[in-house]
């Protein structure tokens, strides 16, 4: 399964994303697990909320951070975080 450009992506109702103050970083919480994220990929997650397809995510992160050319990050991460099953398509 490939990332569409044009759809829409939200965080997966079967995980939680929350920061983790023990580990002092963001996590995925799921029933098998957590994994832990650096600060890059956590922003990505949190904009994942189903009013935003890949190219409105890499506007609002491009300016957020004030920087350009992250598109191909984003986009990498993206695959794998659906990939995972921590995002979804709609």
């Amino acid at each position: 399964m490939t990332i569409n450009p044009e759809n829409k992506l939200q965080f997966s109702s079967t995980h939680r994303l929350q920061w983790e103050e023990a580990q002092q970083k963001d996590v995925i919480l799921y029933p098998e697990g957590m994994v832990e994220l650096n600060q890059s990929s956590a922003e990505i997650l949190k904009l994942c909320d189903g009013t935003r397809n890949v190219a409105e995510l890499v506007i609002d992160l491009e300016q957020k951070f004030q920087t350009s050319g992250l598109e191909q990050d984003i986009r990498n991460f993206l695959e794998i975080a659906l990939q995972n099953g921590w995002i979804q398509q709609s």
